[in-house]
């Protein structure tokens, strides 16, 4: 094929900034706006991740609603049993975890950025593998 390759049209990829679903925390919606859209303006924002996107955007408004809390009511609380773990604090864990992965799925991440795309642009050499490659 000679002259400019076509640009390459992702199937439901989507152009404007979609609104964030009404569930949302306050900070989730935030963070929904704010990353679709960056994902928008790299055209890397599709239907298929709307779910990822708003799993992730709710982990973060989760993340920093703990963190709150923690901040607010401190690391431990006092019970019948002596001191233990505030339960915010787990809860701070396991949504910094779900961040960290989402975001990395969103392609949100340096090195996440950094690895090869895995849309095929469907040139001529689609598929073939150099042996520089090996």
């Amino acid at each position: 094929m000679r002259g400019v390759k076509p640009a390459i049209v992702i199937v439901g990829t989507i152009y404007q900034t979609p609104a964030a679903p009404a569930w949302l925390s306050r900070l989730g919606r935030a963070e929904w706006k704010k990353v679709a859209t960056i994902l928008v303006e790299r055209r890397h924002l599709t239907d298929a991740d709307l779910g990822t996107l708003a799993a992730y955007a709710d982990a973060v408004g989760q993340l920093a609603e703990s963190t709150q809390i923690v901040n607010r009511e401190g690391m431990v609380i006092e019970t019948k049993a002596g001191l233990r773990k505030h339960p915010a604090i787990s809860i701070q864990m396991n949504a910094r975890n779900q961040v960290r992965q989402l975001a990395a799925e969103l392609g949100l991440t340096p090195v996440s950025r950094s690895r090869p795309s895995i849309r095929d642009d469907g040139g001529d050499d689609a598929g073939y593998i150099s042996p520089m490659d090996l």
